[in-house]
């Protein structure tokens, strides 16, 4: 694929497609009407030669082809970005734009204080923050769209590293007028023959919980499936059935209503910390924010 000879609007142009999944907010998001928008993604299909998107009147997504390309493009779009900020910045540290991936629960949890701190040492530097399951982060690691990952020790192969910064319990969340909330030490017999709410298997924290159930012994009756620990809330607090849910889940505003109790028993954690590619020297930024996260959990 020859990309020297594109513009570099077209290649914002599937760059923002790939990202709103949609022809109308990238145009609103490049200041472009949508005609011009689809022709600058069919003069970069021409270059490259082959298609890019598959367009329906429903949905646009990536061909196998655009899947490959995206990523790449990204990170080229991104250091371009970090070298136009970087001669912005006089007598101030240099700029540039880091790109990190989070598991909701840290990025509600921990991820503001870490970056207001950021912001005192790297004044001039743009964060850019994909919120994704734990899978989805070992994949963004993975590719290079972000240069590390506050997430779960899953999907590790030999290209990753993970360095742990802190232990988080599962625990029973239900709402305040559940007889479970009025137990102050359930234990996980008190939650036998309820219908739970559970996240699906493909789950980052769905694997942790049940190996860890399977250790301990215990069998539990999932009712509910859903994809996200938000949606799971959601459904705690509609009166659907209570949950295991690690805590820091429990501590942001969608669980502001709920309890959340630890369960006498077999006690099951997940472990929380850095993802990173060990062949890929971190930048002076990326170190900077890890040493604040791990100084933020040293705190708490």
């Amino acid at each position: 694929m020859n990309l020297l000879n594109c513009e570099l609007l077209d290649l914002r142009a599937l760059v923002a497609i790939a990202d709103g999944k949609s022809f109308l907010r990238a145009a609103e998001q490049l200041h472009l009407s949508q005609p011009a928008l689809s022709r600058r993604v069919q003069k970069l299909e021409a270059t490259v030669g082959t298609q890019l998107l598959e367009r329906t009147t429903r949905s646009v997504r990536l061909t196998p082809a655009g899947q490959e390309i995206v990523p790449l493009l990204r990170r080229l779009l991104d250091e371009m970005d970090g070298s136009l900020l970087s001669t912005m910045a006089l007598g101030e540290r240099q700029a540039g734009r880091l790109t990190i991936a989070s598991i909701p629960s840290a990025t509600v949890r921990f991820l503001p204080a870490a970056l207001e701190r950021f912001a005192q040492d790297y004044r001039n530097y743009r964060v850019r923050l994909l919120d994704l399951s734990a899978t989805e982060c070992a994949q963004a690691v993975r590719t290079g769209e972000a240069e590390l990952a506050i997430t779960l020790p899953v999907s590790l192969d030999a290209d990753l590293t993970f360095e742990p910064l802190t232990d988080d319990p599962y625990g029973l969340v239900c709402r305040r007028d559940d007889p479970l909330a009025a137990i102050d030490a359930p234990r996980w017999s008190d939650l036998a023959g309820r219908r739970l709410v559970t996240v699906h298997r493909g789950s980052g924290n769905r694997t942790l919980l049940e190996a860890g159930l399977a250790r301990a012994g215990v069998e539990l009756r999932w009712f509910y499936e859903v994809t996200r620990l938000s949606s799971a809330l959601a459904l705690v607090d509609a009166g659907l059935g209570p949950s295991v849910l690690p805590r820091l889940a429990c501590q942001g505003p969608d669980a502001r209503d709920l309890v959340w109790r630890a369960i006498k028993g077999a006690e099951i954690v997940r472990t929380i910390g850095v993802l990173r590619r060990p062949s890929v020297t971190l930048s002076p930024a990326a170190e900077r924010l890890t040493a604040l996260l791990a100084a933020g959990w040293g705190e708490r």
